[in-house]
């Protein structure tokens, strides 16, 4: 389902009984960018600890926001054998733009190519899109309509409220009491925006927002008080439906938290920063703080980047380079469970990935996410059990053997290889850092040592001293590789870095030692020699 504001509010109530019924969902989010251009210093880095990544993406995530969100809700069916059905929804969202809500974000032009290559929706996305806020914005507009000091601040929409409330003025010259009018194609949100601004305009009308668009009546200023002192309508009631309204998805991903159902991505860190950027409150500074956030809203995560790279090589799965590849592989004659894996059906309204690939569309990407868990797991189980199994397997059987993998999401370029978000990071495990000790070359830059090595292999680097480099990589074949090919060279000297050797601070701190140390002697000398 490909769902615009006016489709999700009809489709709320549907989305939040799947979500009772759920096993787990499955995520995927398109951003209107990735990384800003930032200065060298604050790229990512092979070297960064996981405080240092996440400080230095946090402003990306600050700049740029979501255009679409993917979920594919998994439900085991009762009385199927390891059967599931998976229901998948495509959220086309734009920011709130209500009141004194304007939000401002930038595009990537390699990520618009990107999704326009796999025929992205931007009119959907721009003119249909799903409003949303996190727990900041909605305290600032709730004070706002609830303390009645709300106003049109978009000149767009003041545009618009203008010709509306032309209109109808024009009409009521020439109206008689209990005439009406309709006001087409205002939906949403937007919709209880327009009422709020006529009826604060124009005393003797009533408006009410059916199926068609808004409603207006030719009123008196009597029966008018006594609209609005209804039950049905009194303005308290009134102006909680406009901020439910304009929270949009939020209120979906409240939905969501409640529901405590485990998430299931594929490298879904970018995703989880998002999701707490937008639909929960401002990142925080701290790193911690962070992710003790997201495990109180998400207590159960599932990477499917973080499982499938540490089974990939040893069940000699082919390379792969995406998800869709992942997928390919595990649904082909090479994953050995193949024939005794979970069947997978789509819900009614969700049979378009049945019969379309759709890479990089949310929903299919969520859908696929949810696909891998469901097939990894069942083969990491049938290893544990045999090949004979004594029963049909249960997704909370499929969650045991999954358990040294939940909480545990993918990093990418940093100097761990995933953050554990229900307990400390764990220790480093790439390569040694190497040490270049540059000769007969003054000035070289960190660029020119770069395009040094970047036809052997790729290398984080960082200047130590004038003439010493730090060499970083992800790869413990590209350490051999350069340790090799380097060993006699006249102007490059490459060797294993050793704190306690080559660190400048080490080194001035043992200078400073040896000189107290030489004059203590001294002293000590010139003193016993005294008469």
């Amino acid at each position: 389902m490909d769902l615009g504001a006016e489709e999700f509010e009809r489709s709320l109530p549907l989305l939040q009984k799947l979500l009772r019924e759920a096993d787990f969902v499955g995520l995927d989010i398109e951003f209107t960018g990735l990384r800003s251009n930032l200065s060298s210093l604050q790229k990512i880095s092979l070297f960064d600890l996981p405080s240092d990544w996440y400080l230095k993406t946090r402003q990306s995530i600050q700049q740029f926001t979501v255009c679409q969100i993917g979920l594919s809700v998994f439900s085991s069916i009762e009385g199927e054998s390891n059967m599931y059905i998976a229901h998948s929804c495509n959220f086309f969202l734009f920011p709130t733009t209500f009141g004194i809500l304007d939000s401002e974000f930038s595009f990537q032009a390699s990520s618009v190519q990107f999704l326009n290559q796999y025929g992205f929706n931007y009119n959907k996305f721009l003119k249909k899109g799903i409003p949303y806020m996190n727990e900041e914005q909605e305290k600032k507009i709730k004070h706002s309509i609830l303390t009645g000091n709300w106003k049109v601040r978009s000149s767009l929409d003041k545009d618009q409220i203008k010709v509306v409330i032309d209109k109808v003025t024009q009409w009521l010259d020439l109206a008689k009491e209990g005439d009406q009018m309709t006001l087409p194609g205002i939906a949403g949100f937007q919709a209880f925006e327009v009422q709020l601004v006529l009826r604060q305009a124009l005393p003797n009308i009533w408006t009410v927002l059916r199926d068609g668009g808004v409603i207006v009546k030719k009123v008196s200023q009597q029966h008018r008080w006594y609209l609005e002192h209804a039950s049905g309508d009194r303005d308290s009631c009134w102006k909680e439906q406009i901020l439910l309204s304009a929270r949009g998805f939020s209120v979906f991903f409240q939905m969501l938290v409640q529901a405590q159902k485990p998430l299931v991505g594929h490298n879904m860190m970018m995703d989880l920063l998002h999701l707490h950027e937008k639909f929960f409150r401002p990142l925080p500074e701290s790193y911690d703080q962070f992710k003790q956030n997201i495990h109180n809203l998400f207590p159960v995560l599932i990477d499917t980047k973080n499982v499938t790279k540490d089974i990939w090589k040893e069940l000699h799965f082919p390379r792969v380079s995406n998800l869709s590849e992942v997928y390919e592989v595990l649904s082909s004659n090479l994953n050995p469970t193949k024939d005794s894996a979970p069947v997978i059906v789509h819900g009614n309204k969700c049979e378009k990935y049945a019969k379309t690939k759709c890479p990089h569309e949310a929903g299919y990407d969520a859908f696929l996410c949810g696909s891998v868990l469901l097939k990894v797991a069942h083969l990491l189980l049938q290893r544990v059990r045999g090949p004979v199994p004594t029963s049909e397997p249960s997704f909370p059987q499929y969650l045991d053997v999954l358990a040294p993998y939940v909480n545990q999401v993918n990093l990418i370029r940093a100097g761990v290889p995933k953050i554990n978000f229900s307990g400390p990071d764990y220790s480093s495990i790439r390569p040694p850092i190497l040490i270049l000790t540059v000769r007969r070359w003054p000035g070289v830059s960190e660029q020119q040592v770069y395009g040094e090595f970047q036809n052997l292999c790729k290398f984080d680097i960082r200047r130590l001293t004038q003439s010493q480099f730090l060499l970083l990589s992800n790869k413990f074949k590209d350490v051999r590789s350069v340790l090799k090919e380097y060993r006699c060279h006249p102007t490059l000297q490459v060797s294993l870095y050793r704190y306690w050797r080559h660190s400048p601070n080490v080194s001035c701190m043992l200078q400073v030692c040896s000189v107290v140390a030489a004059w203590a002697l001294l002293g000590f000398l010139l003193g016993g020699s005294s008469p």
